[in-house]
C-alpha cells in the first residue's frame, strides 16, 4: 500500500528528461516489437499493440517499483503459439488473465523472494533463449509478401536494408561511448528515420508489417466454458506464463 501511496507523494524529486526520453524510447521500440509478436503468435497485429499499451499504462500508473518497465514478452510467445493453434484466441485471453491472477497472488503472499533459488544458469539461459526469439522475430522483416506467399528480400532492397540495420548497430554500439545523456537507441530510430525520410529511401516501414488502425476492442469476458475441462487446457499455459514474466 505504501508504494501505490506514493503515487501522490508530490514532494518526490522528478527527472522529467529521463521520464521523457525513456518514455519516448520505449513506445517507438514497442511498437513494432509487439506487432512482430502477435503476429508469430497467431495474433491480429492490433491485440499486441493493445497489450503493450495496457501493460505499460498499469505498470506505470500503479507498479510498486520506480523504473519498473512492462511490455510484450517474447518469450510468451513460444506458448502462445501452441494454444492459439489448438484453441483459438479466447482460450489466449483466458490463460492471460488466469496467468495475472497467478502474479497477483504471487505479490499478495510475497512468493516473489523464492526467485533467489533460481541457478544463475537457468537465468542465463532463459535470457539467450529470449535473444533467440527476438531475433527470429526480425528476422522475419527480410521478407515480403507476393502473390505466390512470401519471398526473401533480394537486390536492392536486400541491401538497403542491411544499410540500415549496419548504421542502426554502430549508433547503437558507438554512442554511449561519446555521451549517456540521451538513450543510443532512441538516437538510433531518429537517424535512421532521418534517413529514410531525407534520401527517399524505399524500404518497409510498421505499416507493411500490419495494418494498426481501428478503435479500441470491446471489453469482454473470455468465451470459453467455465468448466474444470477450461481449467486442465489454459492451466499449463498460464502457469508458465506467470512465472517467465
Amino acid at each position: 500500500m505504501k508504494a501505490y501511496l506514493n503515487l501522490f507523494d508530490f514532494k518526490q524529486k522528478v527527472n522529467y528528461k529521463t521520464e521523457i526520453l525513456a518514455g519516448l524510447t520505449v513506445a517507438m521500440t514497442m511498437i513494432p516489437e509487439s506487432l512482430s509478436f502477435a503476429i508469430l503468435a497467431g495474433l491480429s497485429p492490433l491485440t499486441g499493440l493493445y497489450a503493450a499499451f495496457l501493460m505499460g499504462l498499469i505498470t506505470a500508473v500503479l507498479g510498486g517499483r520506480p523504473g519498473m518497465v512492462s511490455g510484450g514478452a517474447g518469450a510468451t510467445v513460444v506458448v502462445l503459439i501452441a494454444l492459439m493453434q489448438s484453441h483459438g484466441v479466447e482460450y489466449v485471453f483466458a490463460a492471460v488473465a488466469l496467468a495475472g491472477i497467478f502474479q497477483l497472488s504471487v505479490g499478495i503472499f510475497r512468493l516473489g523472494k523464492f526467485i533467489r533459488l533460481v541457478p544463475q544458469p537457468v537465468m542465463y539461459g532463459f535470457v539467450n533463449g529470449l535473444a533467440v526469439i527476438i531475433f527470429m522475430a526480425q528476422i522475419q522483416q527480410f521478407r515480403i509478401s507476393t502473390s505466390t506467399g512470401t519471398e526473401w528480400l533480394s537486390g536492392t532492397a536486400l541491401w538497403t536494408m542491411l544499410g540500415l540495420v549496419a548504421v542502426t548497430i554502430v549508433i547503437v554500439l558507438l554512442f554511449p561511448k561519446l555521451t549517456k545523456a540521451v538513450p543510443a537507441s532512441l538516437v538510433a530510430i531518429i537517424v535512421v528515420f532521418l534517413l529514410v525520410l531525407g534520401f527517399g529511401i524505399e524500404t518497409k516501414t510498421v505499416k507493411d508489417i500490419a495494418s494498426i488502425s481501428g478503435g479500441f476492442p470491446p471489453f469482454h469476458i473470455p468465451s470459453v466454458p467455465f468448466s474444470i475441462d477450461t481449467l486442465k487446457v489454459i492451466f499449463p499455459y498460464s502457469l508458465v506464463m506467470a512465472v517467465w514474466d
